[in-house]
């Protein structure tokens, strides 16, 4: 075989190997671009555990890819195997190099819980349990120091300690996981507030701050007065008098309490009824948002003392007895024999007038 044979045989194979190359190139191109069986959004799920191979010969499975092997081949050629998990929402029409795009991204859906500010640790547990993309993992039969050990956060009592916010999750995250988030935001917020509180205040500490905050946040709805209503008690506080205030009795009345604050709870003793007990109540009675925190930690200046429910979401205050009677006697007495109701939102937890201080 001459030379000239040997140049032009390894010509043709040079010339159709780049042929077969080109056309592979072309074909991958081809393949990348090709829509996947997805003939509507629909939702990818990534739980804990899986790999791309194993999502692959699932979706193989499903009829949704052609080729679970030609996909994984084609992850690990861009270094694209590593996902996060959570749930994607895959797009109608949607090819192979966006779905890979998309799982690589760590771009998964995001879903929202709400905890209110002013309701309990319970109704918290309640909006969790409410949220069908939550992992439910806390019983609600647990005692609160079982339900603690299991968040393991180190508290005595849980009321109190759970910032109120919008929290987002993904899909798989559990009811722990956003209870801790919230607890440590609470921590942090109490803590800001705490180092910038104002002078001569009546607590011991932040979380007594935190108690107050909460009977604050419990007494009104209307934001503009709860500096106003904060003076009220602390200087209350500072005169040894007692808070006497309507929310705390319900709190210490648990499931006891049916909607109305009757004269015999005025003096039954509970451990946060404060007309009968001095000071503060030992825990705080609801979770308070940051206005709250604030205003317990820069009361408003005066000499009011004593503040009843208007009918209308605001207080009437007062800075005697004599005059807190005559605003009783307009506000509530002649009211109720209108069968007048004061609007629910003057306290969350109760349609009946907050508050009449003594």
């Amino acid at each position: 075989m001459t030379k000239l044979t040997l140049i032009r045989i390894a010509s043709v194979f040079i010339v159709t190997a780049i042929i077969a190359s080109i056309c592979i190139v072309l074909w991958a191109k081809h393949w990348v671009t090709t829509p996947l069986n997805v003939s509507a959004d629909m939702v990818i799920s990534v739980k804990k555990g899986d790999t791309l191979g194993k999502l692959a010969y699932q979706l193989e499975s499903d009829n949704i890819l052609s080729s679970a092997q030609l996909f994984i081949l084609y992850a690990r050629f861009e270094k694209k195997t590593k996902i996060e998990v959570g749930e994607y929402l895959l797009a109608k029409g949607s090819h192979h190099e966006q779905l890979l795009n998309l799982l690589y991204s760590g771009d998964v859906i995001r879903y929202q819980v709400t905890l209110v500010e002013g309701k309990t640790f319970d109704d918290f547990l309640s909006a969790l349990q409410r949220n069908d993309k939550i992992k439910h993992t806390l019983d609600k039969t647990l005692t609160y120091t079982q339900l603690l050990e299991q968040l393991q956060i180190n508290v005595d009592h849980p009321e109190g300690w759970f910032f109120p916010d919008t929290y987002q999750f993904v899909s798989g995250m559990s009811d722990v996981d956003i209870l801790r988030q919230a607890y440590q935001r609470m921590q942090d917020v109490l803590e800001e507030e705490w180092q910038k509180k104002s002078d001569n205040l009546p607590y011991a500490s932040a979380y007594e701050a935190l108690i107050m905050a909460s009977i604050i946040e419990k007494e009104t709805g209307v934001a503009y007065e709860r500096p106003e209503i904060a003076g009220v008690f602390v200087r209350r506080l500072q005169k040894g008098m007692r808070l006497q205030t309507d929310p705390t009795i319900i709190y210490g009345l648990g499931r006891e309490y049916k909607g109305n604050i009757r004269r015999k709870h005025l003096t039954q003793k509970t451990p946060y009824n404060t007309y009968v007990i001095d000071g503060l109540p030992p825990t705080p009675i609801a979770m308070p948002g940051r206005e709250a925190i604030h205003a317990a930690l820069h009361p408003k200046s005066g000499k009011t003392l004593f503040f009843v429910a208007k009918g209308d979401g605001s207080h009437q205050f007062s800075i005697t007895l004599a005059e807190h009677n005559r605003a009783v006697r307009k506000y509530q007495i002649e009211q109720r024999r209108k069968q007048y109701r004061s609007s629910p939102s003057s306290s969350p937890s109760t349609p009946q007038p907050t508050s009449t201080l003594q």
